[in-house]
């Protein structure tokens, strides 16, 4: 239990308006965007709102001191429990820290509190033709902080990378209150550990971020988009194979399957003949049109060789709306098909993406589960929804032991258990396999270094 003098204390740091402590209040810092089900056990003590990093150096000092947990957290997009505070205490919330404080375009680098929301940093650069790539589906509402600290992905992570492929620098309180600074804007820097990468994806467990520096690239000056209907997975995996290997880097390469395709069609109203068994949405970019119409050729071209259906080419900002909508509004029509629902993240080598796909579709088979699948083709992350009903008797074992299979189906073919959403809390169990006991035990080192008294997101990535 947090004491009345230390609630002062915290309060004297942030101001008492800052500090949230109703239930009603404190219930909303309970749970983010995963499928875990909301518990009276989760709810944090207190909810603590900073607006800069010295107040988030004080209240850390204060929590370090008496051995607080200290949970941050920012839009509570993530799918993995990440920021759900599982040991009570400070659910740290870093929403008001969101100044995008210099675009310094001789550099092509801006610097960013943690709480910017993503989509802001993208329109921010854009306006001075920079090009932020980025873009985790939650985009317009997650903040960069919470992206750095899963090292969020996205559609075009397969010609542009992930988060961590832009992050040059970091500001970041340490367990104790300390302010850590980390890189710069000098492009080569190998002097020391890479602490900057180090903190990238650490999930909130070594340090909280509160500012980023972050590199730009020139925008691209055309894009479009194509979509291409398949009666076959396997071809269309291999169309995204052979563009690849023949020097077409798509910036988005988008695949649905069949499951996934039927539930859009019925969210949206939408005429998907029965024999389509996957969907490739592509973007294309470049810097004039005319680059645009031979990438769209080559690409008809490929996918004719393997037995397209149908190739859609967007004429219109509108029709590559349309398109785009599609893929977007796919989690939602997934979730409507039935009263629970299960998303993973799993990642393998692009070559071995159809082969994890069958292999996630013989355990819906063996268990008697629907499992749609969609992801990242261009870049092999996969996101396997089972759909189910866990208010029939058994139904929960059954979803779990399907999940098992589904991790050790990704490792099974060089796979890994996280592409983009991070370990957290659902992911938990598996480290382990994934890692090995030196792996663990190295991981494990590094946080007793940072975090010796175990404060900071207690509970997230091993017990």
């Amino acid at each position: 239990m947090i004491t009345e003098a230390v609630k002062k204390l915290i309060r004297d740091c942030v101001g008492p308006e800052n500090v949230l402590e109703s239930s009603i209040d404190r219930f909303g810092y309970s749970y983010d965007s995963s499928f875990i089900p909301m518990a009276k056990e989760h709810i944090p003590e207190l909810v603590v709102l900073p607006s800069t990093t010295e107040e988030v150096a004080k209240v850390m000092a204060i929590a370090h001191q008496y051995a607080i947990p200290v949970t941050p957290r920012g839009t509570a997009s993530g799918r993995t429990g990440g920021c759900i505070p599982v040991a009570g205490g400070l659910s740290l919330a870093l929403t008001r820290m969101t100044k995008v404080l210099e675009l310094d375009e001789r550099n092509m680098m801006v610097t960013a509190e943690a709480g910017v929301r993503t989509i802001d940093i993208y329109h921010t650069c854009a306006q001075k033709g920079l090009f932020f790539p980025p873009d985790p589906a939650s985009w317009k509402y997650s903040t960069i902080g919470g992206n750095i600290g899963e090292n969020a992905g996205g559609m075009r992570a397969v010609k542009y990378g992930v988060t961590s492929n832009y992050v040059m620098g970091l500001e970041v309180v340490l367990a104790d209150g300390t302010v850590l600074h980390t890189g710069g804007k000098a492009i080569k820097n190998v002097t020391g550990y890479n602490l900057t990468q180090l903190f990238t994806g650490s999930e909130g467990t070594l340090g909280i971020i509160t500012k980023v520096l972050l590199r730009l690239i020139p925008m691209p000056k055309a894009r479009n988009t194509l979509q291409l209907m398949f009666g076959s997975l396997d071809n269309a995996c291999n169309t995204i194979h052979q563009m690849l290997m023949s020097g077409l880097v798509p910036a988005a390469a988008e695949l649905m399957d069949k499951i996934s395709l039927q539930a859009v069609a019925r969210h949206r109203k939408l005429d998907i003949s029965p024999d389509i068994e996957a969907c490739v949405v592509l973007e294309i970019d470049g810097d004039t049109q005319a680059d645009l119409l031979k990438q769209a050729e080559r690409i008809s071209a490929i996918a004719h060789s393997l037995q397209v259906i149908e190739v859609r080419i967007a004429q219109s900002a509108q029709e590559v709306d349309e398109i785009w909508a599609i893929r977007r509004g796919l989690s939602s029509a997934i979730g409507a098909m039935a009263p629970n629902r299960f998303g993973e993240d799993i990642s393998v080598p692009r070559d071995a993406f159809p082969k994890a796909v069958r292999l996630i579709r013989d355990i819906g088979k063996k268990y008697h589960l629907t499992i749609a699948v969609y992801g990242h083709a261009g870049d092999g992350n996969i996101h396997p929804s089972i759909l189910c009903d866990l208010s029939k008797e058994g139904e929960e074992e059954v979803v779990h032991r399907a999940v098992d299979e589904i991790f050790d189906a990704a490792l099974s073919v060089g796979g890994t258990l996280s592409g983009e959403h991070g370990i957290g809390l659902t992911k938990r169990p598996y480290i382990a396999k994934a890692l090995g006991h030196p792996g663990i035990s190295t991981l494990k080192a590094v946080k007793q270094a940072l975090d010796p008294k175990g404060i900071l997101n207690p509970g997230k990535i091993w017990e």
